[in-house]
């Protein structure tokens, strides 16, 4: 068995180095931050996770997320439900009358979800927990070490050095520091080429608050988690042990929105919002706006014109590629991801070179469609905003948008494309997939055709810019 280091503590890199050992590798995490963390109960008010910028913004881990768990790690999934993690299934708010009879498979869309201090807190007393697992905090990776080369005249990689200058050897290096991940650099350094990279700005903003019950209820679900309301979003998010978040999104370009700094126009704004604002109505346990802003849509290829840029190291989850966190999908997406690179070295972990091409292939078909489908539902959705800003339908070329917003419309009347809808949703089915089911793309051509016709929800533009200047 190998022996491997992990760069990061967050999510991905402590399931990525479960996964690893329970295929009995010897894994050892290295971790700039120093704080350990606390208890579950103690995770919120006394965790602090520098080099997370959005530790404290609105989670919500998916039913992918759950399903997966449950499969490969099970006892985090245990640990959860201690903590107080919320078992939630949206179909169980829908009346029978919309999603018909109970069905095989319905539990698929059950998620097991919390704020990110909380989960993450589980996530790693697991992962001490875990035979062949070693967790050292405040150990900050400088540089990779290289030795014997796999393939002419590319870098092979066999460990890393610290900033103390502790050098850790490793027969795989796996990068899960994260959006900030500095790869590209430490390769640079050893003379790798550069990874093929796109980056650009995500273009939204996040405006975000967390409230509680006195007696652990939850507001009435009425509506999607992520709900478009004109040149805004609200994000309506159910958390542990009676907690909730609740979001405001806006493009970065509109100004006259960073008003909703402000807890007074925070809270106007979302009163106006008629399926979201009773999300308010509990008690809040922060007195200010939290803010994410500058979130990068961050894509990164290491197989470039068919060759690794180097061996013996493969990055994971953000660390690969990154984007818009409004639809919920990074720890899902953290998890596949993980499982790929676990079996990838199954097959393929005595060959570096061929370990390197298999993993690419894997994140090609296992991750990738999941990330170009989020840029692609982020951009549409930047552009309806730009419009709705300056007064005029969005009419995209293609009909993509179209049968998106057709099946949103369609699932408010159809078992099926409901459920077509939550597959999308928590990760379970590509929309290609979801909308391929026999009789699903007929009924959202025919139920949600005509989507533009739907009476808008909300405050007009004008109504919106009156609250924000009050």
């Amino acid at each position: 068995m190998a022996e491997i280091v992990v760069t990061g503590a967050g999510m991905s890199g402590l399931v990525a180095a479960m996964l690893l050992a329970q295929d009995g590798h010897e894994v050892t995490v290295l971790e700039r931050d120093p704080a350990v963390p606390p208890t579950p109960e103690e995770a919120w008010d006394a965790w602090e996770r520098r080099g997370v910028n959005q530790f404290r913004m609105l989670h919500f881990f998916l039913a992918r997320f759950r399903n997966e768990m449950e499969r490969e790690l099970p006892a985090v999934v245990e640990a959860l439900d201690g903590a107080g993690a919320l078992r939630f299934n949206p179909l169980d708010a829908v009346p029978a009358a919309m999603k018909g009879a109970d069905r095989p498979g319905d539990r698929d869309f059950e998620a097991i979800t919390g704020r990110r201090p909380v989960v993450e807190a589980v996530v790693a007393a697991s992962a001490e927990a875990t035979p062949r697992v070693t967790v050292r905090r405040g150990a900050a990776v400088a540089a990779l070490r290289t030795g014997a080369t796999a393939l002419p005249g590319t870098p092979h990689v066999n460990g890393v050095r610290t900033e103390s200058g502790e050098e850790f050897r490793a027969d795989l290096v796996v990068d899960a520091t994260g959006r900030r991940s500095p790869l590209p650099r430490w390769l640079a350094d050893v003379g790798a080429r550069s990874p093929e990279e796109v980056l650009e700005d995500s273009g939204f903003v996040y405006y975000g608050r967390h409230f509680r019950s006195r007696d652990g209820s939850l507001p009435p679900v009425i509506a999607p988690p992520l709900q478009p309301y004109g040149s805004i979003s609200a994000l309506t998010l159910p958390a542990d042990n009676g907690t909730w978040g609740v979001g405001i999104i806006t493009s970065a370009k509109d100004t006259a929105m960073r008003a909703l700094r402000d807890v007074s126009t925070w809270n106007a704004v979302l009163k106006s919002l008629p399926l979201a604002a009773h999300w308010g109505e509990g008690e809040p346990f922060e007195d200010a706006v939290t803010v994410m802003a500058k979130i990068e849509d961050r894509h990164r290829r290491y197989l470039v014109d068919g060759a690794s840029v180097a061996t013996g190291v493969v990055a994971v989850a953000d660390s690969w590629a990154c984007t818009n966190p409004s639809l919920g999908r990074g720890a899902s997406m953290a998890v596949v991801h993980s499982t790929a690179l676990r079996d990838s070295l199954r097959t393929d972990g005595d060959d570096p070179a061929g370990f390197q091409t298999a993993f690419a292939h894997a994140t090609e078909t296992t991750v990738e469609p999941w990330y170009q489908s989020t840029l692609s539902f982020d951009r549409h959705r930047l552009a309806e905003i730009d419009a709705v800003i300056e007064g005029r339908p969005y009419d995209p070329e293609g009909p993509e948008w179209d049968i998106v917003q057709g099946l949103n419309v369609a699932a408010g009347q159809d078992g099926d494309c409901l459920r077509a809808l939550l597959s999308v949703f928590g990760l379970l089915r590509l929309p290609e997939e979801a909308l391929g089911a026999p009789g699903v793309f007929d009924k959202v051509v025919s139920l949600g055709a005509g989507w533009r016709d739907e009476p808008p929800l909300g405050p007009s533009r004008q109504e919106l810019l009156g609250i924000v200047a009050a």
